[in-house]
């Protein structure tokens, strides 16, 4: 396996013929080294994903598209890629999109206003290139990849991202749709997956599959937690599940812990009893 080059953020990156990126300076535990957003084309210019607000990741980007951005999209409007569509749009007088909706759960850029709003199978013709909507809900209600028809990329926000798995968080977050999306992806003809977190991944349809496996394994651990514990609360059900990822981070672990019990729920294998949940 070849190794990855560090992601630096602000530092500009051509990935193929039509697509460049420059990585915000937000690198975290949910983040990864940052928020990449990724600019296409050669004459007029699109933006994917601004990123989170932020003098030095706007500066980045307006030295990258100049005076030839035309539009700005953004996959969701969690914190960390669209609050900086603002400022971004004001300074270009670029068009932005996304979808319409913004989900009411704390977690969300809730000032975004598209001024097209994009659904499932929306085509934005650029001239030299289109990309079209794939919405994706599961991360988030109001999540959307765009596919980059000609070169086969898809631009996959937080549905994929490289060298980690997404955190589903409820109630906005659904396990459920979260692997109807992902299983979506199989069916697209792909040649990369360009995330929003990480680097390119150039087998798309070996990750998505990677994806499934790893989500239905955690389920399959969520039931034999249950086999030691039934009923049990989510907390005491945490430390077996999530056995293999550090303390640190089981605040997290938990949102999708949540996320997958709900969906044996949805599914009529659990139900609630107060704070317990109880495999039936």
């Amino acid at each position: 396996m070849r190794e990855e080059p560090r992601i630096i953020p602000g530092e500009l990156v051509q990935l193929n013929g039509l697509v460049r990126r420059v990585t915000a300076p937000n690198p975290g535990v949910m983040t990864g080294p940052g928020t990449n957003a990724y600019i296409v084309g050669t004459g007029d210019l699109a933006l994917i994903d601004p990123g989170p607000e932020g003098g030095p990741h706007l500066s980045a980007m307006l030295e990258v598209v100049g005076r030839r951005l035309k539009w700005i999209l953004c996959t969701h409007t969690h914190l960390d890629h669209s609050p900086g569509a603002k400022a971004l749009k004001a300074a270009s007088g670029a068009q932005l999109l996304g979808f319409s909706k913004v989900p009411d759960d704390g977690r969300q850029d809730t000032g975004f206003a598209p001024d097209r709003a994009m659904r499932d199978g929306d085509v934005l013709d650029c001239g030299a290139f289109r990309l079209r909507a794939v919405h994706t809900p599961g991360h988030a209600s109001n999540h959307l990849c765009y596919l980059l028809e000609g070169e086969r990329w898809l631009f996959t926000g937080d549905h994929v991202m490289q060298g980690s798995t997404v955190v589903i968080s409820p109630p906005d977050g659904d396990m459920i749709a979260y692997l109807r999306s992902l299983e979506k992806l199989l069916a697209l003809d792909l040649a990369a997956l360009a995330p929003g977190h990480g680097h390119v991944i150039e087998k798309p349809h070996d990750e998505v599959r990677r994806l499934i496996a790893h989500r239905l394994k955690r389920e399959r651990k969520v039931i034999d937690a249950f086999e030691k514990k039934n009923p049990a609360t989510l907390d005491e059900l945490l430390p077996y599940v999530y056995d293999d990822v550090p303390q640190g981070i089981h605040a997290v672990a938990r949102r999708s812990l949540h996320a997958h019990v709900l969906k044996l729920r949805d599914e009529g294998r659990a139900v609630a009893e107060g704070d317990n949940w109880r495999l039936k």
